[in-house]
């Protein structure tokens, strides 16, 4: 059983920060490449970031870059996603998701969280 679980999301203002936590029940989280993607009302899921299995690779969206930042601690078992400047159309559904390589495709991943929501207001 594969249990992802988002948390973190919430309401803030246009500017604001938040970080976002993805807490895996899984006992090989340290061989799983994790991802952000996100999801607007009407929309594709879209990726936001990935990290690699030790934390040394990452990528980033072009629309989040220079402002989302991916890190995770394996000792925990969790990933993040440290989120700045946040705008308008940042607003959407936040999904932790993990797979056996990195890949910006949803298809590619095997596990899911439920998801998280994350609005910001102008």
């Amino acid at each position: 059983q594969v249990q992802l679980a988002e948390s973190g999301g919430g309401l803030v203002q246009a500017g604001g920060s938040l970080r976002l936590s993805c807490a895996a029940s899984i006992g090989t989280f340290s061989s799983k490449a994790m991802s952000w993607f996100r999801q607007a009302p009407g929309k594709e899921r879209e990726f936001v970031a990935a990290i690699g299995r030790t934390g040394d690779r990452k990528d980033y969206a072009d629309s989040v870059k220079g402002r989302f930042t991916i890190s995770r601690d394996n000792a925990k078992n969790t990933v993040y996603l440290q989120m700045n400047s946040l705008e308008p159309e940042d607003t959407a559904v936040y999904y932790c998701a993990a797979a056996t390589l990195l890949s910006r495709a949803p298809s590619w991943y095997d596990y899911w969280g439920q998801g998280t929501q994350v609005t910001v207001s102008s």
